[in-house]
């Protein structure tokens, strides 16, 4: 019979080779949202004072959902960690893995998505206490359909001691092992983009795909094609908007050689490596900062605090996308017919009444980002057209557009001792005129919300204060953009039309635009206050209507015009105390019919394993109306609702409603439209904000 010790050392070695394994893993409480689950992970269990630990975000995303590389490519923006750690470390920045190309249309974006581990590395200092404490702050874009903009503050307590693996390390020995490697080739490209690989085994290339570590060096979703010959591979690049063959040209090369294996090169034309702003600072403090505050990098403040520039960049394409929408339009209309008044040889006049308006524009972006701050510092749940929620707010709309539409008539002429607050104000000629056609175009412009508004908001009513005040800077910038062109090519000015006997027809068609939006606007309060609110509004435009006419009289030579004045301006105090006396809205209905959002019916449908289409939406949201009509109230649409068995809800923000908000603010939005499909038994799949009959068909589909 063999030795006891023979028979029991085979165990025993297995056992141990077991113990790292067993070991309890080094991980901070998880970060879950819908979207992902992140948490902050260490290759050790233990920290040795002097040496250098490894630590890395791990990112677990449900499907569709992904986050940006270094270069996001068209758009996007890459995370940022700020690493809270004991006075004396230093931080190594991010180890990429490669990235995966993704495209949607024409937009093609370097995405990272499934499971994904960013590691860094952190040097501690050489004396360090029983317990250390390590908290790192990221912020994330996160997007499928949408983005949103995610963070999270991650805490590690490790002890002090040896340094050896814990039960992660084989998570960050797979990162090392995918990462992309550097070769030993000779990288060069020229002057139209040709990247050319000379070595031993670049002949061998039977696909290769680039990446550009920085943005704008080659177009990202232009087609890249591949030539070898000998030990020399050739890629034909398409040069971007910040090419330049003398300056290094440095990415990630995902190539299959001959024996058919992926791997992840990377590839510089440099000498030396390119020095790029780190994604990962360390922060000015080693206390680890409260869930929800922002975190001031000793490295880089500014870029920290607002955690990107995604959000102005989406916030400046949403202000401009503004000028397109249909409750703009009729304002935008007067600018036209003022710069026509100018004529093409006043360019300098140009220029000034285009500042003017850009700086009407962005202050009254600033005032409603203070508006909004004070609500929200007060505890209130604002979003983006909230004030279209107060019946009062809507009948002083209606009456002010309705004015302006009498102005354009012909029904009175403003001059300088009639600068009222609204209606004259836009109409006037010169500076003033064009500074509160701006205001009037903010105002109006917010039932609207244009496409990448949506994230831009959301971002804005959660940031601190100087981000969200920057954001809605950005929104003003972007809508004033066409004005602003003006004023620095005055030669656009110049094809504007000269002033001429047709200015008058324009002026008085331009009115009917004005009169429509006023209709529009008392359907609005119909939908909020009903009958009694509706009467309230035809009121107060009687009056304004008897008000324009007494002052037009006053001015065209009737008899004591003071008198026709001061019967004008005792009208129109009449008028107001119809609109300040509009009711309030009507009490909500507690939804219990199909059809009819609330959050319990949602609750119902999705737990009996019904599929469900949610539409929020407000009577006042022109965008809203307009996907209903050409898109959800289609044949097609309703037929695919009743062939696959999808409940239809409608959730009406009309009216303020801390459910629908809720619901809102759940999806990352702080507006409506939003579309929400909840296949049965499956992840909720958000819809654009521009539909078609096509997109929602497509969207129904199941998600691969």
């Amino acid at each position: 019979m063999p030795p006891i010790t023979a028979f029991f050392r085979p165990l025993l070695v297995t056992l141990l080779s077991l113990l790292p394994s067993l070991a309890p893993a080094a991980e901070s409480a998880p970060s879950t949202t819908p979207r992902a689950t992140v948490s902050l992970l260490s290759a050790s269990d233990a920290l040795a004072p002097g040496q250098t630990v490894e630590l890395g975000l791990h990112f677990r995303f449900q499907p569709g959902w992904h986050i940006y590389w270094m270069n996001p490519g068209d758009a996007g923006q890459a995370p940022r960690i700020e690493v809270f750690a004991p006075a004396g470390s230093t931080v190594g920045d991010l180890r990429w893995p490669a990235p995966e190309r993704h495209v949607d249309g024409p937009i093609t974006t370097f995405v990272h998505q499934g499971d994904v581990l960013l590691p860094f590395a952190l040097t501690l200092p050489a004396s360090l206490s029983a317990t250390t404490v390590l908290s790192v702050k990221a912020s994330w874009l996160v997007c499928k359909d949408i983005c949103i903009p995610d963070e999270g503050v991650f805490r590690l307590e490790l002890p002090a001691g040896a340094a050896v693996p814990g039960a992660d390390a084989p998570l960050f020995e797979a990162a090392r092992a995918a990462a992309p490697v550097r070769t030993d080739w000779q990288v060069s490209v020229d002057a139209t983009g040709q990247l050319t690989l000379r070595g031993a085994g670049a002949g061998a290339l039977r696909s290769a795909d680039f990446f550009p570590a920085d943005w704008g060096r080659i177009e990202h979703g232009a087609a890249q094609t591949l030539t070898v010959e000998g030990d020399v591979a050739r890629i034909a690049l398409v040069p971007g908007a910040e090419f330049d063959a003398a300056r290094p040209l440095e990415g990630v090369l995902r190539a299959t050689g001959a024996d058919g294996v992926e791997r992840a090169l990377w590839l510089s034309t440099a000498d030396q490596p390119v020095t790029r702003p780190p994604v990962v600072t360390l922060a000015a403090g080693d206390e680890p900062p409260p869930p929800g505050a922002p975190a001031q990098s000793a490295q880089s403040p500014a870029a920290d605090e607002t955690g990107g520039l995604w959000p102005l960049l989406f916030a400046f394409a949403g202000g401009l996308l503004l000028n397109l929408m249909p409750c703009v339009f009729p304002v935008l209309a007067i600018k036209a017919l003022s710069f026509a008044r100018a004529g093409g040889s006043e360019s300098a006049r140009v220029r000034q009444l285009s500042l003017a308006y850009c700086a009407g524009v962005v202050l009254s972006f600033v005032a409603l980002a203070g508006l909004l701050l004070a609500l929200r510092a007060a505890g209130s749940q604002a979003g983006w057209g909230f004030q279209f929620q107060s019946p009062v707010f809507v009948a002083a709309m209606a009456t002010l557009l309705f004015a302006i539409g009498l102005n354009l008539s012909g029904v009175f002429d403003v001059g300088g001792r009639l600068a009222s607050a609204g209606s004259g104000l836009a109409e006037r000629g010169g500076l003033a005129g064009s500074f509160f056609t701006g205001v009037l175009a903010v105002v109006v412009a917010t039932p609207c919300t244009a496409p990448f508004m949506g994230g831009a908001i959301a971002a804005a009513l959660t940031a601190p204060a100087v981000v969200t005040v920057g954001i809605f800077v950005a929104l003003g910038l972007g809508m004033a953009l066409p004005y602003l062109l003006l004023a620095f090519f005055p030669a656009l000015a110049r094809r504007m039309p000269k002033p001429g006997a047709w200015m008058e027809r324009f002026k008085q068609a331009l009115a009917f635009p004005m009169y429509g939006a006023a209709a529009w606007l008392v359907w609005v309060l119909s939908q909020q206050s009903g009958a009694d609110g509706v009467l309230h509004a035809l009121v107060a435009l009687l009056l304004v209507a008897l008000a324009a006419w007494l002052a037009g009289s006053a001015q065209r030579g009737a008899p004591r015009p003071c008198l026709w004045r001061a019967a004008a301006v005792l009208t129109l105090v009449i008028a107001a105390l119809a609109v300040g006396r509009t009711p309030a809205p009507q009490p909500v209905v507690a939804a219990s019919a199909d059809g009819t959002y609330s959050p319990q019916r949602l609750a119902d449908l999705r737990a009996s394993g019904k599929p469900v289409f949610v539409n929020m939406t407000a009577a006042w949201c022109v965008t809203c109306l307009m996907n209903e009509k050409v898109a959800l109230s289609t044949a097609e649409v309703q037929a695919a609702f009743a062939a696959r068995g999808i409940v239809y809800l409608k959730g009406d923000w009309t009216r303020a409603d801390p459910d629908i908000t809720a619901f809102l603010q759940s999806h990352g939005r702080d507006g409506v439209p939003l579309y929400v499909f909840y296949p049965a038994g499956g992840q909720p799949v958000l819809l654009p904000q521009i539909l078609t009959p096509g997109v929602v068909l497509a969207h129904l589909e199941p998600q691969p």
